[in-house]
């Protein structure tokens, strides 16, 4: 098997883990929210938590992955969550509650900006986008499993067992990660001449900052980060509030809410799976921005048009189906909107990446926030689900224009800025 294979398959697991241990607390909601005493606003502010650390960690970790190597950063980051991930089970009270969960997104962010910059340095061109819906398959085999998996977990032995077993996972794979992954091809042994030639340019070797100023300028770069930061007003309801909005809010049980929780994210392996091979296809044929930008603008404005007429129907039955629709076809963008990263940030696709993670995680702290306080105020669910869903037709409005052809940094600076 070829050596990038491998590495793909590293990826697969690693956000395979990461996404058991993140949805873990969104499937152990209900339990903990009556144990706890907590009610909507409170459950905002714990999902709220670790998205805000989340978002303020993700540019730091992007740009350390960019100048030191994904091998070390990953490494870190998986047995920082895992740590964590233990420390939610012990956890007593609201405080207690939200400073763990402020660490874990501080140790988790940086993985996806790390897993792109891996992808930059190992995947040629033409195979990336593809490449890059591998690990985002992981996010949907990891939504599917966790309910499968926690709810037993909690109903034999309470919700801080699951807690306790998810995070021991991580463990195994930062170990086998770090024995065996080299940043670069050129440092793995037993890879073959002929692949590295495929692969093709690595970055520089004497890696050199990022010009915020220049690319912060940049309309491309500033539309990049809207259209990510609406995005993700609607995409987070899926990690964090579905479970709680399904037991709570439509009066399923526990093992309905199982089974129901499960089908959205198998249908979103279907829309990740599709975007990248499309958005593969489309490369080939015609322009990278139709290859880009007519996938995630049609992704993110049909998910949207599906999630507000899940509000609108009665049946439990026909909801899920129109969520699980809704985030089969959003998904579709996701490989799309990182392997734009590569397009627009090259060498420093992980800082890139970063930022843009940091923008929709930004959207994500106040959505989860925004959400418990929303079914307060409107005492309804489903109208607080319709701002969300809004978000992600404006998302997909603003992806139409980026394009994915623009340079953010000069051409004349980018020689610069590899240069010794």
């Amino acid at each position: 098997m070829p050596h990038r294979y491998r590495v793909l398959i590293f990826l697969f697991f690693l956000v395979f883990i990461m996404y058991l241990d993140r949805l873990c607390i969104a499937v152990a909601g209900p339990r903990m929210q009556q144990d706890l005493a907590l009610g909507p606003r409170e459950w905002g502010w714990v999902m709220g938590a670790f998205t805000l650390a989340y978002a303020l960690f993700e540019v730091p970790s992007g740009m350390l992955g960019d100048r030191i190597g994904p091998r070390r950063v990953l490494t870190r980051i998986v047995l920082w969550w895992s740590a964590f991930t233990v420390a939610t089970g012990l956890v007593s009270s609201l405080k207690s509650l939200l400073i763990v969960r402020f660490l874990f997104g501080a140790g988790e962010a940086g993985a996806f900006p790390n897993c792109t910059a891996t992808v930059s340095r190992w995947i040629p061109a033409v195979e990336r986008a593809r490449s890059t819906s591998v690990f985002w398959m992981a996010t949907s085999v990891g939504g599917a499993a966790t309910p499968l998996l926690v709810v037993p977990i909690q109903q034999a032995y309470g919700w801080r067992a699951a807690f306790y077993i998810f995070g021991s996972l991580g463990v195994f794979w930062a170990a086998a990660w770090h024995w065996w992954f080299r940043d670069t091809p050129a440092e793995m042994k037993g890879i073959t001449a002929a692949e590295r030639q495929l692969i093709g340019h690595q970055p520089a070797s004497h890696h050199r900052g990022l010009p915020w100023r220049v690319v912060l300028h940049n309309r491309n770069f500033q539309r990049v980060l809207v259209m990510y930061h609406l995005y993700c007003w609607g995409a987070y309801f899926y990690l964090s509030w579905l479970p709680t909005y399904l037991q709570t809010g439509r009066g399923m049980t526990e093992d309905q809410m199982k089974i129901a929780s499960a089908m959205p994210p198998l249908a979103g392996l279907f829309g990740v799976l599709a975007g990248g091979f499309l958005s593969d296809r489309l490369s080939r044929k015609y322009s990278l921005r139709m290859a880009r930008c007519s996938i995630g603008a049609a992704s993110l404005i049909g998910a949207g048009a599906c999630l507000i007429a899940a509000t609108l129907v009665r049946g439990n039955t026909t909801a899920v189906v129109l969520m699980s629709v809704g985030l089969g076809i959003m998904n579709a963008m996701l490989p799309v909107a990182w392997s734009l990263c590569v397009d627009l940030g090259k060498q420093h696709s992980g800082a890139i990446s970063g930022a843009m993670n940091m923008a929709g995680q930004a959207g994500s702290f106040i959505s989860s926030v925004a959400f418990g306080y929303f079914v307060e105020w409107f005492g309804s669910y489903d109208l607080a689900l319709m701002p969300l869903a809004a978000m992600l037709i404006l998302s997909g409005i603003t992806f139409a224009a980026i394009d994915p052809s623009d340079r953010l940094i000069p051409e004349a600076q980018v020689a610069g800025l590899a240069s010794p």
